[in-house]
């Protein structure tokens, strides 16, 4: 079933393209700055594992958004939703009992979808290159596209990134669904979970109501169901599960753009040892950043740490890049 999408804001353009899986298309939401720099410059936005574009880069806070900081430093903001989520199509395997099928919505078939988005977006404006922020999971693919396609790269920019940690031993991993369904309360456990005890919130319970019924309203099913939740593809967790014993869905090694890693001091799924790996394995971007902003976790980009997020993503974005030391 395939619904239609309302506009967050007035100026808000909606696109729908065909996906790599026949009969299955894809949903992409733009944002055109409107005071556009000397040249255009577009910057397309890839989520992570458990909700949609509309709920992150695109998502009000006090009436401000990400993607609302971003138009105002000149950059044309596009959102991507992947198969399974927001308003691209559901797979069928997704009306079936969730056991009958594989994982949904692998790292190697959201890397096409990135493609088919990218290459839509770049023939709509006719840019020859665009920039990408990805978030956790999201990095997979997006990495896994610009290593094939480094000439459509200009920048990227990961937050939260998942790396290849060391496994502790040689557990098998277990055998997963094709989808799950993801409550409210699962959310806010995991949008909580990373806060030290002694800590104050970095997210309120008022902005999380808020967006918790946008949530909702990401899934047409969500409310038939008890608990209220969200239908999600598993691929995603599959293989976050499969990077922390070793299995990275992708070679750092084969990325030639720069890159930039953003990560919360509080973030259990990207910690210091983790973002030390994965910029010393990008061996050849030449330009490199890790980036750790203080009382931030995973899910950074929804709490009131978002402000510096914001500014560094943006710094970076724009070549903002320290002078090279002279020989």
């Amino acid at each position: 079933m395939t619904v239609a999408a309302e506009r967050l804001v007035p100026n808000e353009q909606h696109f729908r393209i065909p996906g790599p899986r026949e009969g299955l298309s894809l949903f992409l939401r733009f944002l055109p700055a409107e005071q556009a720099m000397r040249q255009r410059r577009a910057v397309l936005y890839v989520h992570g594992a458990t909700f949609p574009s509309a709920l992150s880069i695109a998502h009000r806070f006090d009436g401000r958004s990400w993607r609302d900081a971003l138009n105002d430093a000149g950059f044309d903001v596009w959102g991507l939703d992947f198969n399974g989520f927001g308003y691209s199509d559901r797979y069928p395997e997704m009306d079936e009992e969730a056991g009958k099928s594989a994982p949904l919505l692998v790292a190697e078939d959201a890397a096409r979808q990135v493609d088919a988005a990218v290459r839509f977006i770049l023939a709509h404006q006719d840019l020859p290159k665009l920039s990408i922020i990805a978030h956790s999971w999201g990095s997979m693919p997006t990495c896994r596209f610009a290593a094939d396609h480094p000439a459509l790269i200009d920048r990227l920019v990961l937050f939260g990134p998942l790396a290849r940690r060391t496994p502790p031993g040689n557990a098998a991993l277990p055998k997963l669904p094709g989808w799950r369904v993801v409550t409210l309360e699962d959310q806010w456990k995991r949008f909580i979970e990373d806060v030290p005890p002694h800590e104050p919130p970095v997210l309120s319970r008022k902005h999380f109501d808020e967006w918790g019924e946008r949530y909702l309203d990401s899934d047409p099913l969500s409310r038939s169901r008890e608990p209220f939740g969200v239908r999600t593809p598993v691929g995603p967790f599959s293989e976050i599960l499969r990077a922390s014993q070793g299995q990275l869905a992708y070679d750092p090694s084969a990325v030639r753009a720069p890159v930039a890693i953003i990560r919360g001091e509080w973030d259990s799924l990207c910690n210091d040892a983790d973002a030390r790996w994965l910029f010393d394995a990008f061996t050849r971007s030449p330009v490199k950043r890790d980036i750790k902003i203080s009382r931030a976790t995973h899910l950074m980009n929804l709490e009131v740490g978002r402000l510096a997020l914001w500014e560094e993503s943006i710094g970076f974005l724009n070549g903002v890049d320290p002078a090279p030391v002279p020989a």
